[in-house]
This record gives structure tokens, C-alpha cells and sequence, in this order.
């Protein structure tokens, strides 16, 4: 047994449970669904050559989609392995050279276009740091990284957050040693053998569960309104980490009258950075109106909010299905390989959220679609009860673990 084999016995080899389930969808059919939950109990430390260090190389990048699910993997690899070196390599220009490092880890930058001379420059990158195993995240910024490790025989491990998987993670597939998806839909895309769906990995906190309270969070956002009514209800809506035009535009003609209307109603409006200045301009100010370009503590925004409005991206769905919030969700026409559209309607059947596609999206059909949702008490318990039916998803996502699992090492 090698020395990384040795050390990683410090942790059992996960259990995978199989589990069924049923999910009502919206159109009130049952969908099965089958999923595993990683279990990891620790054991005792074993005689682990102390000198040697794990390397795990990460790559994903572009956006929020690719680079949180690989921060949320690196953070459980150091909570398992404090001794770990994790790496991450992305483009100098992608919002992952921002990220990553405010994170706390260490990031170096590949060239993003001319793909052999990437892959060279990722190949001498990976023979410095001779990492154990690299992860792939997703995005064009990953493929070169991942081609390398294949050339150079390092086990190549990747995860696919959407119900339809990018063009990189499907070309890099035959070579992986492991495939981790987000939804059962996706397995079909991928060989069999390779898949365990564990959900997307992520790095909010238990708080945003169902039923956690949302009287200090509220407070956080709105400190004013200490004598917010029992009744208030505060609406979430996520116009990405870069902005989303179309829903920015269609919410910024129709939430002053909202306001108006409803004296019950408070906005907290992630703009993303691209828009913010104009819609700051723009936007008459209103003591229950929030606006920000970037959420840092999303955890607290999930926990306060009744409603979340956003794009469909992976992640965004992921948490809203962890926090057991309802949604509209408005797919961006413009994703690769329309795989927004086919996430929310997999949220649609997991959990009754509303889609709104983008050639419907105007102010009034989302006025209308607000106001819908939020006075539906019914339609809120049943998304409540699909909720809590779906908090195990909260624990399936060891992916860090598993991907330098001891018989990946050998």
C-alpha cells in the first residue's frame, strides 16, 4: 500500500446507500427517483508516512456554477485532510481568480484560449505539483487541465451540476475515474458504472434548511423593520453573479409598484455586478428595498426569504432546494446547450417551482407571478412537504472524500 493509500485509510470507504423515493411534480404525477448518500466515519489515524502530502488539483471556472461546487469540494478535502495541498487552476481574466484565492486557497493561472498550448502549460503545471488526482468542475477552462492529468495517467475525477451535462465534462468522461452528478436525469449522458449522484456540492451552512428561523436574519438585511409584521414576506431575487438582462429589466419596471401595493412586502435584489450601477441609478429608493451586486452571506438571504425569483442555474437550484424556499425560476435562452431550461424543469417536478420562460417574461406576467405564488398557502406547504421529503440531499455530496477514496490512489 502507497503512502497516500495509507493515509486516506484514516477515513472508512463510503457506504452508498441506495434510497427511493417518490417526488409529486407539478403536474401531479409521481417521479421516482434514486440517489445515494455517502456516509464517512472516521477511524483511527493510521501510520501515514508523515512526509507525505496530498495534492489535489482542482479546475472549473467562468462562473459561479463551476467555481462554488469546487470551492465546496475543497473545503471538505481540508476538513479531512488539513495536510492537504489543494490547488486550483483557472483562466487570470475568470472570475475564479477573484474567488478562489478570497477563499483561501492557492490558484494558478493557464492560458484560456489556444487549447494545445493550454494543455502544455497545464502539463507543466501538474508535473511541479504531482497531484494525487485532479477534479474537474466544468467549464472550457477545465478541459485543458483534465486533458493533461489524462496524459500524464493522473486520475481524473469530474462532477456535473446540471440535469444536462457541458460539452467538456461529456468529452472528458470516457477518461474519468469517477463521474459525480447532481440529478438522475443526467446518468444517461455518462457510462453507468462511472455515475454516483450525490447532489451539488455546497458551502452554505445547515441554517438554510426548512423551518429555520428568519427573525435575526431578516434583521440582518433590514435592521430597521425590528417591528416587521408576522405576515411580511420578503422576496429573493438573484440576477446571477455576472447579471441577468432580461429578469433585471422586467423587475426593475414592476417592483416600485409592488411596493406600493404591498405594505407587507420587502425586496432583496442581487442585481450582479454588471448591472448594479444602472439599476442604482435608476431605482427609486425605498427603505424595503435592498439592493446589492453580490450576496455574501447567501445563507442568511435564503433563510429570510418566502420567495426566491432567479435564473436556473445548477447551483441556484441546489440551494434553493436546500433551503426549502418556493421559486420562480426564468432559464436563460442562452446557457449552453439550453441546460437552464431543463433544470428548472426538473425543479418543477422536484419541488413545484414556477417556470417563466424568457419570450413570457415582462413585467406584468412577473408582477402577476409573484403575487400568485406567494398568496397560495396550499401551494407553499405542498413545496414545504417536497422539501423536507428532499433535506437528505444535504448530506450527498462527499465528493472531496471520495474522489482520493484509497482505491483511487493505487
Amino acid at each position: 500500500m502507497d503512502a497516500v493509500s495509507a493515509s486516506m485509510s484514516f477515513f472508512e470507504a463510503p457506504n452508498c446507500l441506495s434510497f427511493s423515493s417518490f417526488r409529486t411534480c407539478s403536474r401531479g404525477s409521481s417521479i421516482p427517483l434514486r440517489f445515494r448518500a455517502l456516509q464517512l466515519q472516521p477511524l483511527s489515524v493510521c501510520a501515514a508516512d508523515p512526509s507525505s502530502e496530498l495534492c489535489v488539483v482542482l479546475s472549473g471556472g467562468g462562473s459561479g456554477g463551476h467555481i462554488f461546487p469546487a470551492l465546496a469540494i475543497a473545503d471538505e478535502l481540508r476538513a479531512v485532510r488539513p495536510s492537504a495541498r489543494i490547488v486550483f487552476l483557472g483562466t487570470a481574466t475568470g472570475m475564479e481568480s477573484d474567488v478562489v484565492p478570497s477563499a483561501g486557497y492557492e490558484f494558478v493561472p493557464v492560458p484560456k484560449f489556444q487549447l494545445l498550448h493550454s494543455i502544455a502549460v497545464s502539463a507543466a503545471t501538474l508535473s511541479r505539483l504531482h497531484p494525487k488526482v485532479v477534479v474537474g468542475t466544468g467549464a472550457y477552462v477545465s478541459a485543458p487541465v483534465c486533458f493533461a492529468a489524462v496524459l500524464f495517467g493522473i486520475k481524473l475525477v469530474i462532477q456535473e451540476q446540471n440535469c444536462y451535462p457541458g460539452i467538456t465534462n461529456r468529452v472528458l468522461a470516457p477518461y474519468a475515474e469517477k463521474i459525480f452528478l447532481a440529478f438522475n436525469a443526467c446518468m444517461k449522458y455518462f457510462p453507468r458504472n462511472k455515475c454516483l449522484v450525490c447532489g451539488n456540492p455546497r458551502r452554505l451552512s445547515g441554517s438554510t434548511s426548512a423551518g429555520a428561523s428568519k427573525a435575526e436574519p431578516r434583521l440582518h438585511f433590514f435592521p430597521e423593520a425590528k417591528n416587521m409584521d408576522e405576515n411580511g414576506q420578503i422576496v429573493l431575487v438573484l440576477g446571477g453573479s455576472t447579471g441577468a438582462n432580461a429578469l433585471n429589466l422586467a423587475f426593475l419596471e414592476m417592483y416600485y409598484d409592488m411596493l406600493v401595493e404591498r405594505k407587507n412586502r420587502y425586496i432583496i435584489w442581487q442585481t450582479g455586478a454588471e448591472w448594479f450601477n444602472d439599476v442604482k441609478q435608476i431605482a427609486k429608493d425605498h427603505p424595503r428595498l435592498l439592493l446589492t451586486p453580490f450576496l455574501d452571506a447567501m445563507e442568511l438571504a435564503y433563510a429570510t426569504a418566502d420567495l426566491v425569483v432567479s435564473r436556473a442555474g445548477a447551483m441556484t437550484c441546489t440551494e434553493i432546494l436546500t433551503a426549502g424556499k418556493p421559486s420562480i425560476l426564468i432559464p436563460s435562452p442562452t446557457a449552453t446547450d439550453d441546460h437552464q431550461t431543463k433544470n428548472a424543469y426538473a425543479m418543477a417536478d422536484l419541488a413545484g417551482s414556477l417556470v417563466l420562460v424568457e419570450d413570457e417574461l415582462d413585467s406584468v406576467n412577473l408582477h402577476n407571478a409573484i403575487n400568485n405564488v406567494l398568496g397560495m398557502c396550499n401551494f407553499l406547504w405542498n413545496v414545504l412537504v417536497c422539501y423536507l421529503k428532499f433535506f437528505i440531499w444535504n448530506e450527498f455530496w462527499k465528493i472531496g472524500v471520495i474522489s482520493c477514496r484509497p482505491n483511487l490512489m493505487h
